[in-house]
């Protein structure tokens, strides 16, 4: 199996392993009115690991989005565009989030470090975790910079058998 297939397997496998956290956002987020009413404790520690779980969730969920189609995008005819200039758009597109995404990563890096060393709280309410939240920035850079070279590879292979056609 070429490095590329195991790489989309690999990132198609985190997307499902982190789908369980939308349902598990939404039960915190409703927990917090009860808590804070009926039981009056809990609601913020609720509404910080609902923040956490959140940001894990969408930095995994925006590529795998992305990958099926399924995103908003600024041209839509980017998924479903044919031959070589569907490849070429794909690529241009592919090429415009690489160096952004490599930009997010590195320029996360010295925050987010500093942030887990010293795992970080929430600012509010002093719970931890909130080192999470920043460490997902760096998960999401990481996950569209391999999945535009990804795209980039496609592409590449596409323009190259449309040219053969």
């Amino acid at each position: 199996m070429p490095v590329s297939a195991r790489l989309r397997s690999a990132m198609d496998l985190l997307s499902r392993a982190t789908a369980p956290l939308a349902l598990a956002v939404t039960l915190l987020l409703c927990l917090q009115w009860p808590l804070r009413d009926a039981v009056a404790a809990g609601a913020t520690q609720a509404n910080d690991l609902a923040q956490w779980l959140f940001a894990l969730y969408v930095a995994v969920a925006v590529r795998h989005a992305g990958r099926r189609g399924a995103h908003l995008v600024a041209r839509p005819d980017l998924v479903h565009a044919d031959g070589r200039g569907g490849a070429l758009r794909r690529l241009g597109a592919a090429l415009c989030v690489l160096p952004w995404s490599l930009f997010v990563a590195l320029s996360a890096w010295p925050m987010v470090q500093a942030s887990v060393r010293g795992l970080e709280r929430f600012p509010e309410t002093a719970d931890p975790g909130y080192f999470l939240v920043k460490a997902a920035l760096l998960l999401l850079a990481a996950l569209l910079a391999l999945q535009s070279l990804l795209d980039c590879a496609d592409a590449l292979a596409d323009w190259r058998r449309a040219k053969e056609v």
